[in-house]
């Protein structure tokens, strides 16, 4: 974890989905579609608050827990900057969540934390300890990012490639080693992911590929008026749905319902 600690007390982690305005677009409507009204939230590895304070726009309640200080305090700038109130901030790593009494949430958010861990065991953990703070029939909704986003994001620039076996390798082994770039991460296959996902006790209600063929026009997307630009995120939506669309997709977003516990 200080590995990753480190990579993003140096990024601008904030103004990322400003430049990935697909993710986010995308992202806020399957919120939209799965948390329910009034919803208690408990947002894992939130970052400096991004969906924390939508959704805290949205009347929600919204407890934010990251790694990194520098995100907890641009969080809170943010809060204020919005006019919202988060009901808590906490400083910790995920795998820190069952040390603290925070009650019960209708809605659980780890949306990036499990592709900063390497070891399955590791992510099983995180997703076992927010299943026992979410309430019966609580909505779980997780990210991964997908073995496919180094080579699409490679593609974008096919003049930089010097060894295609540098990109294809995530295909077999999805470990990110810190000197290829980025930081320590693991890329999934999206029947991985899923199969994860479904081995605990939830029922899948959505599972989206997030981009797709749409990250390759991203660029041009940030020129469009408003109107058209929405008009392409509509088509786009439709998209993630596709099962045949996934290997175009760089993020993976899985919902699920928490069953009853016997």
């Amino acid at each position: 974890m200080g590995e990753v600690e480190n990579y993003y007390e140096g990024y601008d982690e904030w103004n990322r989905l400003e430049r990935h305005k697909i993710e986010f677009e995308i992202t806020k409507r399957y919120l939209n579609d799965y948390v329910p009204k009034a919803a208690r939230i408990l947002d894992i590895g939130g970052g400096p608050g991004r969906y924390s304070i939508y959704l805290a726009k949205r009347d929600h309640k919204v407890v934010l827990l990251d790694l990194v200080e520098k995100h907890i305090d641009m969080a809170k700038i943010k809060a204020i900057e919005n006019n919202v109130e988060i009901e808590k901030y906490i400083c910790d790593d995920a795998l820190n969540i069952s040390k603290y009494d925070l009650g019960k949430f209708d809605v659980v958010l780890i949306m990036g934390p499990l592709y900063h861990l390497i070891h399955e065991a590791e992510r099983k953990k995180v997703v076992e300890d927010a299943l026992k703070i979410l309430k019966k029939d609580g909505i779980l909704i997780t990210s991964f990012i997908s073995a496919y986003a180094p080579i699409i994001d490679g593609l974008k620039y096919p003049e930089d490639i010097e060894a295609p076996d540098d990109l294809i390798k995530y295909l077999k082994n999805g470990v990110n080693d810190v000197k290829s770039g980025f930081t320590s991460a693991y890329f999934i296959k999206p029947e991985e992911a899923r199969s994860f996902m479904n081995s605990f006790n939830l029922k899948e209600l959505s599972f989206a590929g997030i981009e797709g063929i749409g990250g390759f026009i991203e660029n041009k997307l940030k020129g469009l008026p408003s109107e058209q630009f929405h008009m392409v995120i509509n088509i786009l939506y439709e998209l993630s749905k596709d099962p045949h669309m996934f290997g175009s997709c760089e993020h993976y977003l899985y919902i699920g319902k928490k069953l009853n516990e016997f």
